[in-house]
């Protein structure tokens, strides 16, 4: 294969990614991590899998960087993982510095990639790497917005007994206890859900969609979600090698869309070849506005604490 994704942190969600590249042979992968062994390992389980797989998509691991030089697409997963108890932004310091490890080594040797965030606090995560890295902002995406909004998609069809892929939904703002989940936006096969669902249910659909991480990491008491973030993360990847022009829920970089600016969080974008291709203004009503703004000036103050 011609095409080249990197993979940066060997644990479950980046195992996951590689997993998810290769099935969908979308192009060969390299699992980056510092724990010696570990991503070589995965990468040889994964690769011995390809014959009853189907797959033909090169799976390498590596405890060097360099070796994501070529990569057209990186995904960051590296970070410390969430326990119970532990809040998004608990994570931030110390996650800042592996994030600006990474940026400096994916500006470095992969300088004409995309970067698809994935570690946690994300939307704050996803403003610092493009900070770090100093690439064009269409270039540095934050995934959240795609797996909360499939969470939500979830709920919906495990609500109605219906397909899942008959299922659309919108969730904004923050990667977190602030996100703002649109029922308005949301559908199944194009019917609104609040023709098919109860206000009371719709309610209670969106409160866990907001604490859909926090619900995992309770269940698991030793981690945090990996299947969905990792498939999330996926399709975003195939958005841009196959310039689908996608419409989807993003970490994005606003410069005053919905009154809001110098900020990455969530909204819908246009995914395609060029990576963020167009971000999207909703009408939205007075609480849906308040509820992202708010979301917003959250993640300002903590910014700030970074130095931003």
């Amino acid at each position: 294969m011609n095409k080249k994704i990197a993979v940066v942190g060997a644990g479950n969600v980046g195992a996951s990614c590689a997993q998810y590249i290769a099935e969908a042979n979308i192009a060969d992968v390299v699992l980056v991590d510092i724990v010696e062994g570990v991503p070589q390992g995965k990468a040889l389980d994964l690769t011995q899998a390809g014959p009853v797989r189907g797959y033909n998509a090169k799976v390498a691991g590596t405890n060097d960087y360099k070796d994501m030089e070529g990569a057209s697409i990186v995904i960051d997963t590296a970070g410390v993982p969430r326990k119970p108890g532990m809040s998004r932004e608990d994570l931030l310091n110390s996650n800042a510095q592996i994030t600006s490890k990474v940026a400096e080594n994916i500006k470095k040797y992969a300088p004409g990639s995309f970067v698809i965030m994935v570690a946690n606090p994300l939307d704050l995560m996803t403003y610092h790497m493009q900070k770090v890295t100093g690439f064009s902002h269409n270039r540095v995406v934050g995934q959240a917005g795609v797996l909360d909004s499939i969470r939500f998609r979830a709920f919906i069809s495990m609500e109605l007994n219906v397909a899942m892929s008959d299922t659309q939904a919108m969730v904004l703002g923050g990667h977190g206890d602030t996100m703002v989940p649109l029922p308005r936006y949301s559908t199944v096969s194009g019917i609104p859900i609040g023709e098919l669902i109860s206000q009371e249910r719709i309610k209670a659909i969106c409160a866990r969609t907001a604490d859909g991480g926090g619900e995992i990491v309770r269940l698991l008491k030793t981690g945090s979600a990996y299947y969905a973030p990792a498939a999330a993360s996926v399709d975003m990847c195939q958005a841009i090698f196959n310039d689908e022009k996608k419409l989807l829920p993003a970490s994005a970089y606003l410069t005053g869309q919905y009154g809001i600016k110098d900020i990455y969080i969530g909204v819908p974008i246009v995914l395609g070849a060029h990576g963020i291709e167009k971000i999207l203004e909703l009408k939205l009503d007075k609480s849906e506005l308040e509820a992202l703004q708010k979301s917003a000036a959250t993640y300002k103050e903590h910014l700030a604490i970074l130095g931003y």
